[in-house]
């Protein structure tokens, strides 16, 4: 199912459709006008059909400017255009594609009057959004006011919840925080205190790019006709993953055009944390009356043997749409239920199971580990480290979130954004003997007289603070009315951050490293308010990249992942730890009934990751200190399933697993 790289006459599109799609994926690339709804199930061919979809209508003379693809991944949109260009022609490069949160930019910033920012918007990254917060708490005393009082990190997690889930803020407060629901009067202040500054310093977090656009949109009737008309056909990529605005954001820019098509799979609709609404998929047929639905069901990744036991996973969900994955790859190894006494054991098995298939011939760069939570891998990350075992864990911090890249790009923000408070006091702290109260100091004049940059090199300070200022002034004088391109401007500030970098980090040399890698990116951009967009709405994730790339540097490396963080990846053998009840579902989710049922879509994404063989994995006898609980059950999601489709495995022969 792999596209040719060469270029097709048009008419080879139409003609190869027959052999390079199945009957539903055809059904779904030939509609046209109208509302489509694609329930593509794991390992269908949806990223084909999108770009088959895209080729087909540049090629009837669709102009590409007025087809609009939304994804959840600049990534992926750019995966699925480049494809499209190989199999029609460069015109497809020309189609409107991306993110929900950068198209939603795009269009703002043709509109900053509108929305209340007279002097155009600087977006803040996760961490940026959190500091402001920090300095508000503090400013505002509650700091040490309540014994009680959420740290800037669980705040920000308040509001960013509030925002995406469309709920009032004491309602996230009173039923996921209700800790701090004492603290409720304050915690309100403070977010409005928040609201205010977003807006007197020209700032937007990620969650406002959304709620600005729709809000845009609907206060301007005439703005939102003339902006729906523009996109004739809109198709959106992993709808299940929505949340409620970003569906409003879709229903309004159909207002013109009704040509809307969403591709997604009710069954993988895993991240409610984060706000995705998975009412958005199963009402999406009311909202838009007359819609056609189309399944994907034609499996392309795993045996069958793994379909039939996701199938029974999903067939008991309480909500959903039916569907039921096949394959031609009838033969495979049925899945296996191992289950051992502790968890030490559980790890020691994977380790020798690991260990057996690789003497087979499997490399370990396809394996994978998979985990409801984080934790739950450490023990086995003792192990393998043990035994030597090389691997990688998916799930950490981004690339951005680093002290030391985001060091480097606080002096890149203040050359486009002068009034960025945060990063003035973080590239002046950064400053010998300047510590946060002398730069809140320095920040203060050079706010109120708006002198920004040139001010701060104009301006003649105590010879104590002249002293150790001259590095940071030396730094802007070499990039100020200079025609340096981006990856130039990164290259003098690393330089000038070097030495700062040595004294700060014990492991500067990995870290300087990682500004190297900074710098390479940075090529690739022309404009340096593009680059720091990209940073902020599509950061690269070290984690993630490592993980894909693992085996391509010449490590062999195992790979270990939360299932959040390996959707949409997969692997010849995939091993799924703690499928233990009261662990996955955890025992919180068992008091929730929604809770559950997403629980049951996570282990049915873990499932469908393996190609070839699966294996699920739970210790025996574990004391649930918090519920008094002892937890020796194997997940419900599993337990009932029949010898015939998962297969009990007692430890001790791993050599012959498969």
């Amino acid at each position: 199912m792999t596209e040719k790289k060469t270029a097709r006459s048009p008419a080879a599109i139409y003609q190869t459709l027959e052999t390079a799609l199945n009957p539903a994926q055809r059904e779904a690339v030939i509609f046209r006008e109208g509302t489509l709804l694609v329930i593509a199930g794991a390992g269908s061919g949806k990223t084909r059909t999108l770009t088959y979809r895209v080729a087909g209508l540049v090629e009837e003379g669709v102009s590409p400017g007025s087809i609009l693809l939304l994804t959840f991944t600049r990534k992926a949109a750019m995966e699925m255009l480049l494809r499209a260009t190989r199999l029609l022609d460069d015109r497809c490069g020309k189609v409107s594609g991306g993110t929900f949160h950068s198209f939603a930019n795009s269009i703002l910033r043709q509109h900053p009057r509108e929305i209340g920012f007279r002097n155009g918007y600087a977006v803040m990254d996760r961490t940026d959004a959190e500091d402001l917060i920090s300095l508000i708490r503090k400013e505002m005393g509650f700091s040490s006011k309540f014994e009680a009082f959420p740290t800037k990190k669980t705040l920000m997690d308040i509001f960013s919840r509030s925002t995406n889930k469309c709920l009032a803020l004491q309602d996230i407060v009173y039923n996921e925080y209700p800790h701090f629901s004492s603290a409720m009067e304050s915690i309100f202040r403070l977010y409005r205190e928040y609201k205010a500054r977003k807006l007197l310093h020209g700032f937007m977090d990620y969650d406002d790019l959304l709620i600005y656009l729709r809000d845009l949109l609907k206060a301007n009737p005439n703005l939102c006709e003339r902006i729906s008309a523009a996109y004739r056909y809109v198709m959106v990529d992993e709808y299940q993953d929505t949340n409620k605005i970003q569906a409003e954001i879709l229903y309004l820019l159909s207002m013109s055009n009704k040509n809307v098509m969403v591709v997604g799979d009710d069954s993988q609709s895993i991240y409610a944390f984060r706000g995705a609404n998975f009412k958005n998929i199963m009402d999406f047929p009311v909202i838009f009356p007359g819609t056609k639905i189309v399944r994907l069901e034609e499996n392309y990744r795993s045996t069958q043997p793994i379909l039939t036991l996701t199938n029974e996973i999903i067939d008991r969900a309480a909500e959903k749409y039916s569907k039921r994955l096949f394959t031609r790859q009838k033969q495979g190894n049925a899945p296996l239920l191992v289950d051992t006494q502790d968890e030490t054991e559980q790890s020691r098995f994977v380790v020798d199971a690991v260990r057996g298939l690789n003497r087979r011939g499997i490399p370990m760069k396809d394996i994978a580990v998979l985990f409801r939570a984080g934790f739950h891998s450490f023990n086995l990350e003792i192990e393998l480290a043990r035994e030597n075992i090389s691997f990688i864990k998916v799930g950490g911090f981004k690339f951005v979130e680093s002290a030391h890249i985001k060091d480097v790009l606080a002096h890149m923000k203040l050359l486009v954004h002068p009034d960025d408070r945060i990063s003035w006091l973080r590239a002046l702290s950064l400053v010998e003997k300047i510590g946060p109260q002398k730069a809140q100091k320095i920040y203060q004049t050079l706010s109120e007289d708006g002198s920004g940059i040139p001010g701060l090199i104009d301006k003649a300070y105590p010879s104590v603070i002249e002293r150790h200022i001259g590095g940071i002034k030396r730094l802007f004088l070499d990039i100020l009315g200079k025609d340096l391109g981006v990856w130039q401007i990164g290259d003098i500030i690393v330089k000038y951050y070097s030495p700062i970098l040595r004294q700060k980090f014990d492991d500067y040399p990995k870290r300087m490293k990682d500004l190297e890698q900074l710098v390479l990116i940075m090529e690739q951009y022309q404009d340096i308010s593009e680059f720091l967009t990209d940073m902020t709405l599509e950061p690269p994730n070290t984690a993630f990249d490592n993980a894909m790339a693992a085996g391509r540097d010449g490590e062999d490396r195992l790979t270990l992942s939360t299932i959040h963080s390996a959707k949409g990846l997969e692997w010849h053998t995939v091993f799924i730890i703690w499928a233990l009840d009261g662990k996955f579902p955890s025992l919180y989710a068992l008091a929730n009934e929604e809770a559950l049922e997403e629980e049951r879509r996570l282990m049915y994404v873990a499932a469908t990751r393996a190609r070839e063989n699966l294996v699920f994995i739970f210790p025996k006898n574990i004391y649930d200190r918090n519920e008094r609980l002892v937890l020796d059950q194997p997940s419900r999601f599993l337990a009932d399933i029949n010898d015939g489709v998962l297969k009990k495995h007692c430890t001790g022969y791993e050599d012959s697993l498969f």
